[in-house]
């Protein structure tokens, strides 16, 4: 199973899901990101977050959703609600949920504040996908079960970090 979390710059939050999840994921299922106006770098706190984290940065870099290896079975959007950011809309036929984070780039203030929006956003994005797994939804996805859209929505606005 494939996976693309999806947002506008492709910068923080999705490529912290991408990795987050590549690196807690069973065998089979696979995570990618990608964003509708890609920022064409990875902010430099996703990749100090995710190396004090002990999750592999290796092969994570800001890129089109124009340019996707393989078309993806979920798409997770990761866009925040409370910035009124626009969220892209994904056109194909894969399952589509939200996952509302807000941005974390978009922070100011003193190194601590900003890093602490990082580890939000962070930590709530780990702890919807720990959830996806433990909940045994990917069972529920492979067996095409009815249930799947509202358990996959359920997580993005019940489970926070």
């Amino acid at each position: 199973m494939n996976i693309l979390f999806l947002c506008t710059g492709n910068s923080c939050r999705s490529i912290l899901a991408e990795a987050a999840f590549n690196h807690i994921a069973p065998e089979g299922w696979r995570a990618m990101s990608a964003g509708s106006k890609p920022t064409g770098k990875v902010h430099l706190r996703s990749l100090a977050l995710l190396e004090r984290e002990r999750i592999s940065t290796t092969g994570l870099y800001s890129k089109s959703w124009d340019d996707l290896p393989i078309v993806p079975d979920i798409v997770i959007t990761v866009c925040g609600n409370a910035d009124k950011e626009t969220c892209p809309v994904y056109l194909g036929s894969a399952l589509r949920t939200h996952w509302g984070v807000d941005d974390p780039a978009i922070v100011t203030g003193t190194e601590e504040e900003m890093n602490a929006a990082f580890e939000k956003a962070y930590r709530t994005l780990r702890t919807r996908i720990e959830y996806f797994f433990d909940s045994r939804l990917g069972e529920l996805i492979k067996n095409k079960s009815p249930s799947v859209q509202q358990k996959l929505d359920s997580i993005g606005t019940s489970i926070t970090g």
